[in-house]
Parts: C-alpha cells; sequence; structure tokens
C-alpha cells in the first residue's frame, strides 16, 4: 500500500507544460508609449475555473469554489515571486508591488476575491496605485492538488493522468482600463500539478517574451 501511495504522490507532483499550439500573444501597437509610464505593476489573484461537469466523485461545489480560491491566491503569490527575482536581476523595466500590499489594499476596500471580475480594471489600478495590472485566469478540467483535492484524490481514486489546463496572463493600463498585452496558452499537465510547478513552467513560456523586458545589450 505504500509503494501505491508513494507512486500515486509521484504523479501528483509532476507537470508536463506541453501545449497543443503555441502560445497566442497579443501587444498593444502602441505599447511603447505605455512603456515608458508604467513603473509599478499590481498583481492580482488568479481566477481560476473548474470544470463542473468533471467533478471528481464526492467533490462538492463548495469544495471546488475552495480549491479556486487557494489556487488563484497561490498562483499569485508564486508568479510574483518569479517575476521579482528576474526584476532584481535587472531584466525588466518595471518594478512588482509585493502581493501582500496588493491583497491588503483590496482587502481594505472591501473586494472580495469573488468580486474581483466585478470591476473594472481601471478601478482596480487606481485602487491599488498601479500604473498597470497583471491579472491572470486559469481554467482547468479537474481540481489541482491543493491539500483538500489531494486527499480525495488518494482516497477515492479520483485522477485520471492528464489534465488540460488553459492560462491567461493579461496587462492593463491605469488610465483608461486598456488591454496592453495578452499572452494565452493551453497546457497539458498531470492531474495534480501545483501552484510552484505551473508558475515555474508558466514563466520558462512567458519570460522572453514579456513585454517588460530589458533589450539585450549589443
Amino acid at each position: 500500500m505504500k509503494h501505491i501511495i508513494g507512486g500515486v504522490a509521484g504523479v501528483l507532483l509532476c507537470l508536463v507544460l506541453g501545449g497543443c499550439a503555441g502560445p497566442s500573444i497579443y501587444t498593444a501597437q502602441n505599447f511603447e508609449e505605455y512603456r515608458t509610464v508604467h513603473h509599478t505593476i499590481a498583481i492580482l489573484p488568479f481566477q481560476v475555473s473548474i470544470d463542473p461537469k468533471k467533478l471528481p466523485k464526492d467533490f462538492t461545489t463548495e469544495m471546488a469554489e475552495k480549491a479556486e480560491m487557494e489556487e488563484g491566491y497561490n498562483m499569485q503569490q508564486e508568479l510574483y515571486m518569479r517575476f521579482l527575482m528576474r526584476q532584481q536581476k535587472g531584466e525588466y523595466t518595471v518594478d512588482f508591488q509585493d502581493v501582500d500590499k496588493t491583497n491588503a489594499l483590496l482587502a481594505k476596500s472591501n473586494i472580495a476575491y469573488q468580486q474581483l471580475d466585478e470591476l473594472s480594471k481601471e478601478e482596480l489600478c487606481q485602487m491599488l496605485s498601479a500604473d498597470a495590472i497583471i491579472s491572470g485566469s486559469i481554467y482547468r478540467e479537474r481540481p489541482m492538488s491543493t491539500g483538500l483535492a489531494v486527499g480525495l484524490g488518494l482516497l477515492f481514486g479520483a485522477w485520471g493522468s492528464t489534465n488540460k489546463v488553459n492560462v491567461t496572463l493579461s496587462i492593463h493600463d491605469r488610465q483608461q482600463g486598456d488591454l496592453v498585452w495578452k499572452y494565452d496558452h493551453e497546457a497539458s499537465g498531470s492531474v495534480g500539478s501545483s501552484s510552484e510547478k505551473l508558475a515555474e513552467s508558466l514563466m520558462k513560456n512567458v519570460s522572453k517574451k514579456f513585454p517588460y523586458r530589458k533589450p539585450k545589450q549589443e
């Protein structure tokens, strides 16, 4: 039994980020104008959606909502740390607002996780005193391996070997809330993909395409 559980746990830790097609990237034609006035970028908690038609047995809607929110904050934190490490190496022309400050400002304005999509990007930028904001969305067929999901996966044998994940990153400007950059990618990975592994793999794909990246010196 220990060997079986160990094998399942190993699968849950695996992630293969390899979409069926390359990422779709949109960049505003006048992005260089935005770049000159963007100094501080805030990162919002990710909006996560789990396909309600593919929930494991005994995995309730309430459990799914809790798992979505947990992953949303985990991805925000993981992506911030990876952007911060690259920014400290001098790779980017912008600074990233500490996500603890971002979330504190949202809480101060009584904005709950479930209300983030009810506000315009312009309103959120102004609320966070940021020049632009990064928002992200994740659609996955099955729950990620959060503590609750892992327990159910091991207990009921609910997990399959694959889990299609759609990941989108968007950047909106402060003034009019204009969309200035968007990265959209479909990934395939194990059902138990963690936020850490997903963020790590996402950064590998995004890092060279991130619009605030400093040009290499000749």
